[in-house]
């Protein structure tokens, strides 16, 4: 596909960039700049269709010359997943936004899929709904939220975006518009298109469920000292029956990011002795353990004091969260993770990113879920993260957990395997075949050079 595409000669890239301005119009399709670049992979251009129609029209300009295509929303997770083998356009999805017109109260809602999530949420929040949907990407696009598979606290209670689609608008790579939903085979189908990054499909529009927005939320916070203690708190919050909303953790170290030599002698204790590893260098206070309740007034505090007696007094309730909410522990540059294991095994995964780091190292997410992420510092050296994520996922093995490599620096994106073990390549393969059978659209970022 690369060799198909860098035969277009000059005349040949001007007559393509006059065909993208006639389709998408003069401001909206242009030869790409420094920023137009998938995961560090330059595009050769940026095509912004108006419509459904336009898009599909640049997806069959692009296949009628051997061209691939990445979808882009607002960008917040371009950098996430693997390196595409070629962009040839980049198909920005900022003009297929705008929400459905439903009757108020109606209990689904069409969004175009470059419609920003917080735009959403006001919309709808004017007739006292809201989606169910708390991505933590500021800025980010419904589509690009779907394409990532990204979820926010809420998840807990009400699932994550994917599992509240009722039906998806999409363009195969041919350009033909496909509707999906409306039963179990087509939502299968749906649903198959979250967390592919634009590879097997460019998403238009999603339906999904809304809500009412609850007429009271309270955050319950309990300071936690160690991995273990999460884990008893977590079991029994889930046992009483409170019907948290979210189960949300933040471990985060309070000295600097910085992970010690792998031939640091203490570093080395630890990795041989565990629990030492779970119980050295943890602060007064390693993090806190934050439950969201929602629902009417008074049950909400009624519900908020079980829990406090339950934590043993040792908790505060707010009517706001706590900052960390909804933000990743991550930053540009660093090496990002998302661990995904049985609740009951989630301290022993964090047991084992410290074991294998040598020290504690920022982890926040689901716990009442078992879904959490963390971050590696991007100075750390390409075979130091290739050893510790050998280490963790041996742990997350023989759990059935998982470790996958959500973003990384250059270096350590080319040394290490970003994915581990996925017992689901072979029906990506299969859906790769059927829906991009000449892999036009973000060939190689899906897991398995997809």
């Amino acid at each position: 596909m690369a060799a198909a595409a860098s035969s277009i000669d000059r005349s040949g890239a001007l007559e393509i960039t006059q065909r993208l301005t006639e389709i998408c119009g003069p401001p909206f399709a242009r030869f790409a700049g420094p920023a137009d670049e998938v995961a560090g992979r330059a595009a050769r251009w940026v095509a912004v269709p108006g419509a459904p129609a336009a898009a599909a029209r640049v997806l069959r300009l692009a296949a009628a010359h051997g061209l691939t295509v990445v979808p882009r929303g607002a960008g917040t997770k371009i950098d996430w997943g693997a390196v595409p083998e070629h962009v040839d356009i980049l198909l920005d999805t900022g003009r297929l936004a705008g929400i459905g017109h439903e009757t108020v109260g109606a209990p689904t809602a069409e969004v175009g899929a470059g419609t920003p999530l917080r735009a959403v949420q006001a919309t709808l929040e004017r007739t006292g709904q809201r989606l169910a949907v708390d991505a933590p990407s500021p800025g980010a696009t419904l589509g690009g939220v779907l394409a990532a598979g990204e979820a926010g606290p809420l998840r807990h209670r009400h699932g994550s975006p994917c599992d509240q689609l009722v039906g998806v608008r999409y363009l195969t790579a041919d350009g033909e518009l496909v509707n999906a939903g409306g039963g179990a085979p087509g939502l299968d189908l749906a649903r198959l298109l979250c967390g592919s990054q634009g590879g097997l499909g460019v998403l238009v529009s999603a339906t999904l469920r809304v809500q009412p927005v609850p007429a009271s939320r309270l955050w319950i916070s309990r300071p936690v000292w160690t991995p273990l203690e999460v884990n008893d708190l977590v079991r029994a919050i889930l046992a009483a029956r409170l019907d948290p909303a979210a189960v949300e953790l933040d471990l985060t170290p309070t000295r600097p990011h910085r992970l010690p030599r792998p031939d640091d002698p203490s570093a080395a204790a630890r990795a041989r002795h565990p629990s030492m590893a779970g119980r050295a260098h943890v602060p007064a206070r390693a993090g806190s353990l934050v439950v969201l309740l929602e629902g009417g007034p008074a049950d909400t505090v009624e519900r908020a004091e079980r829990l406090v007696a339950l934590l043993d007094g040792h908790a505060t309730v707010t009517h706001s969260p706590p900052t960390w909410w909804r933000r990743y522990p991550f930053a540009p540059g660093d090496t990002a993770l998302r661990i995904e294991v049985p609740i009951t095994d989630l301290h022993a995964a964090v047991y084992a990113l410290r074991d294998a780091a040598g020290a504690p190292v920022p982890v926040r997410g689901s716990a009442g879920l078992g879904v959490v992420h963390a971050a590696l510092p991007g100075s750390l050296p390409a075979e130091r993260v290739a050893s510790i994520l050998a280490a963790v996922r041996g742990v997350l093995l023989a759990r059935k957990g998982r470790c996958v490599v959500l973003a990384a620096p250059p270096q350590v994106r080319r040394a290490v395997d970003l994915w581990g073990e996925l017992t689901t390549v072979p029906r990506l393969r299969a859906a790769k075949e059927h829906l991009d059978p000449h892999h036009r659209l973000a060939p190689g970022r899906l897991p398995g050079g997809l």
